[in-house]
């Protein structure tokens, strides 16, 4: 077992404590490109322990200095509609924190920020940041905030009022840390932190995720946790792989038997007979009379 407690287990157990806020703030940091103070960990439906947690889901949800709130959430399995679940979580969180004669320009900006540990979607990069933008449709510009909207708001961009997501694509990572927001991407995958690192966070992390700071019945409980995700991790695999499996053998049957069937047509136009196909190519009689019908 490795030295550094995984970041998953480490958001659902760890990270809530105040002492560690410097951990989540120094990752938030690099990945955002501003400094970002958390002020407190929410809690909300979808970040309560349950008896779901056997799905690997694990949601965070933070509000920082500036009210915005941040949900991060860890995903090991592979979910084919992922990319809607994430647009579902920003809404519903959107819907929860709008109270009864609240007008619309305090609405609070939600920043979804997304660790995959399976290949989503299709593109050759590891980090992808979306936003919304009005583009002019004759003209190509983009739509901008008024002076007045820009005190409204406080800021001087659209896309900075809608929700904004960022999807970390972990196994796609190189092992190759170029920059502090690497060296972050590198611990996530790799489960360790380097001497030379330098990102904000990770010296803390280093100290505070130490497995060996953890108390035996802790432990006791991540060990069950890594052994459970191992575990569910094979059965993907081998679920896949009898997929696979299944899907190469129907192709090899359905192959063979259009061989069949071919061989049994050009019997047909020679005028051999039934009994004389059956032998020869394996076919019932049914099959070969409804093939003769079809071609008459």
């Amino acid at each position: 077992m490795k030295n550094l407690i995984r970041f998953d287990w480490a958001v659902k157990r760890l990270l809530r404590n105040k002492a560690n806020f410097g951990i989540l703030e120094g990752f938030l940091s690099e990945l955002i490109g501003e400094d970002i103070k958390i002020e407190s960990i929410l809690e909300s439906e979808s970040n309560q322990d349950s008896r779901y947690d056997k799905f690997n889901k694990v949601d965070l949800l933070v509000k920082n200095s500036k009210e915005e709130l941040i949900i991060i959430e860890v995903q090991n399995n592979r979910e084919h509609d992922y990319l809607l679940r994430i647009l579902f979580g920003t809404s519903k969180l959107l819907v929860e924190n709008m109270n009864v004669g609240m007008v619309y320009s305090q609405i609070k900006k939600i920043i979804s920020v997304n660790i995959v540990y399976f290949d989503l979607g299709q593109g050759d990069d590891y980090i992808y940041h979306g936003t919304t933008n009005f583009i002019g449709v004759n003209k190509k510009d983009i739509l901008k905030l008024s002076e007045d909207q820009q005190l409204l708001y406080k800021t001087d961009t659209i896309a900075k009022i809608y929700p904004e997501y960022y999807i970390i694509k972990v196994n796609q990572f190189n092992d190759v840390a170029n920059n502090t927001l690497d060296e972050w991407i590198y611990f996530l995958k790799k489960d360790e932190i380097k001497d030379e690192f330098n990102a904000k966070g990770l010296r803390q992390a280093k100290i505070e995720l130490d497995i060996l700071k953890l108390s035996q019945a802790e432990r006791k409980e991540y060990e069950h946790f890594v052994e459970q995700e191992r575990y569910e991790e094979s059965l993907i695999v081998s679920n896949y792989k009898v997929g696979e499996l299944k899907g190469e053998l129907k192709g090899e049957l359905k192959g063979k038997m259009q061989s069949k069937l071919e061989i049994a047509k050009r019997c047909l136009q020679k005028e051999m007979s039934i009994d004389e196909i059956v032998e020869l190519t394996g076919l019932s009689r049914i099959e070969i009379t409804n093939l003769n019908r079809t071609s008459e």
